[in-house]
């Protein structure tokens, strides 16, 4: 009885438990980096590094999981943004369930999520940018505006994580 009882409770929480890392992750450039997404994402879906993502020839639907603000102060080029507090799979229903999708965010939190989200909802090749927006920015891959146009801003979503992004020549905004 006592025992059964137990054993349903563990099968309840063990999906909000975080799972270990991987071990072998994407490199990052930002030393420290790899240590605090250790302790921050869920790695509910599997990684791809941004040397994959920028490689020519590379396809993917590159998902933005942040909010519109951040969105519009810089993003990856030909990015839609699905947000994370707003997400509407709605909006995907014209996506074939088997399509390439890479997720990002700033640092890949809110897109481990959403990418999760997307397996949930059937999507079979689903990938979470490995430090995302921020390694992104920091090995100098292009980033653009809502008009198409390079910038070199980054949303940072408060200062503290601006420590994050340390290529020179960025503008860090929140």
């Amino acid at each position: 009885c006592c025992l059964v009882g137990l054993m349903t409770f563990f099968s309840m929480i063990q999906p909000s438990c975080q799972s270990l890392p991987p071990d072998h992750r994407p490199e990052l450039l930002t030393p420290g980096l790899d240590e605090e997404l250790c302790g921050l994402l869920n790695f509910s879906v599997p990684l791809i590094g941004v040397q994959e993502v920028s490689e020519p020839g590379f396809e993917a639907v590159l998902l933005d999981a942040r909010p519109q603000e951040e969105y519009d102060c810089s993003h990856l080029p030909g990015a839609i943004r699905v947000g994370f507090t707003d997400f509407d799979p709605a909006a995907l229903k014209h996506l074939p369930r088997d399509t390439l999708v890479v997720t990002y965010c700033s640092v890949g939190y809110r897109s481990d999520f959403i990418g999760q989200r997307l397996r949930e909802l059937g999507f079979t090749r689903v990938r979470n940018l490995y430090g995302s927006l921020f390694e992104w920015a920091n090995r100098g891959m292009p980033l653009v505006d809502n008009h198409g146009d390079t910038v070199k801003r980054v949303h940072t979503y408060n200062e503290d994580w601006s420590r994050w992004v340390q290529r020179a020549g960025l503008e860090k905004v929140w």
